[in-house]
């Protein structure tokens, strides 16, 4: 690129660029790994003229369940807004500012927010992006407890149940990214919590470490009803919903009075091409029950809160947060899959690179 008469030649860099792509624009029955593939393209090490893009090299990126509703073809769904075939995955992660046209961000800022399964990534819509401030805890915090799993467990616990000290809460998919925050939350906030998981070694984690009152594995119970009258004798206040499906209409039977269900996700559905059907919905008018579908997008505006209650938490070891990291972009797609057998051990995060 030539400069203007008199300044000499900007010398622009154009590297190779590792990328995790979907082979198919949507994917139908149960992900696999070979449903992604790796990639390598070219980029630019400058934003271009005249934007407010911010190019930026990946460190951590985050793997999550809503990644695959992002894959799927489904009514009210919303694939087509994030994947292109032959595009990157699009998710969280941890990155490191190498170039910015945008006034809010400048280079060797560390950020959270949108990105690509990529090394490196020129993120256009900024509105997402956040600079982050407080680095004497783990950088990989930014792509679980400290940015939108975080969020959503905070804004769905405070924002959507308005809980009250000593109700009743339970929390599916406990051992979840988010699960484990809500949970902690609300022992936090003197409330009784049980939680669900898919194996005894989260169920132990989730009481010995997490501070849960009660635990259950969801797998070794036929009737999920007969199951949350055992541990809620006197009915649920709060459902955290994780997980939607048999779950969810076992939690509708159980609820008390003027209980609050935040839906959050619906993992048990997300490999079905045919989700399956909710059948107590009438227990929501007798029993004046609230439930609530929310984005943590619409949220965002209280970020600052978020970490101001959040930061002193961890530093007193308050709240804890279990990571199952990985290394390579490569591993990405085996994380993913993982996350639906309930093989995961925590929050999935790979590291792509340290600085």
């Amino acid at each position: 690129m030539m400069m203007a008469s008199g300044e000499e030649e900007e010398v622009v860099s154009i590297i190779s660029n590792k990328q995790v792509v979907l082979r198919d624009h949507h994917v139908t029955g149960y992900l696999k790994e070979s449903d992604m593939c790796m990639s390598i393209s070219t980029i630019t090490l400058k934003v271009p003229h005249n934007s407010k893009g911010v190019l930026v090299k990946n460190l951590y990126l985050s793997c999550d369940p809503y990644i695959r509703g992002h894959t799927k073809n489904i009514q009210g769904g919303y694939a087509d807004q994030y994947f292109k075939t032959g595009s990157p995955i699009i998710g969280y992660g941890v990155a490191k500012v190498l170039d910015s046209g945008h006034p809010d961000f400048k280079k060797d800022d560390l950020v959270w927010g949108f990105t690509g399964w990529e090394e490196y990534t020129l993120i256009t819509e900024t509105e997402s992006l956040f600079k982050i401030h407080h680095t004497d805890v783990p950088l990989s915090y930014y792509t679980g407890l400290l940015s939108m799993p975080g969020m959503t467990a905070f804004t769905g616990f405070y924002e959507i149940c308005s809980p009250k000290k000593g109700e009743y809460v339970f929390v599916s998919s406990a051992f979840g990214a988010v699960g484990q925050i809500v949970g902690q939350l609300a022992k936090l906030l003197g409330c009784y919590v049980v939680g669900s998981a898919g194996s005894k070694e989260k169920v132990d984690l989730l009481k010995t470490k997490f501070g849960f009152d009660e635990a259950f594995n969801y797998k070794e119970e036929k009737d999920y009803d007969a199951c949350l009258k055992r541990y809620f004798p006197e009915g649920i206040d709060i459902y955290f919903d994780n997980v939607g499906g048999k779950m969810l209409d076992a939690a509708l039977l159980n609820m008390r009075l003027h209980g609050r269900i935040a839906a959050c996700g619906m993992i048990s559905q997300y490999e079905f091409d045919e989700p399956e059907g909710v059948h107590n919905l009438f227990n929501i008018i007798t029993k004046r029950v609230q439930i609530q579908g929310f984005m943590v997008f619409d949220y965002y505006h209280l970020y600052s809160n978020f970490l101001g209650i959040m930061i002193p938490y961890i530093k007193a070891g308050k709240i804890v947060y279990e990571e199952d990291i990985t290394e390579g972009l490569e591993s990405l797609p085996a994380a993913l899959v993982r996350l639906f057998s309930g093989k995961n051990a925590g929050k999935a995060v790979a590291v792509i690179a340290r600085e």
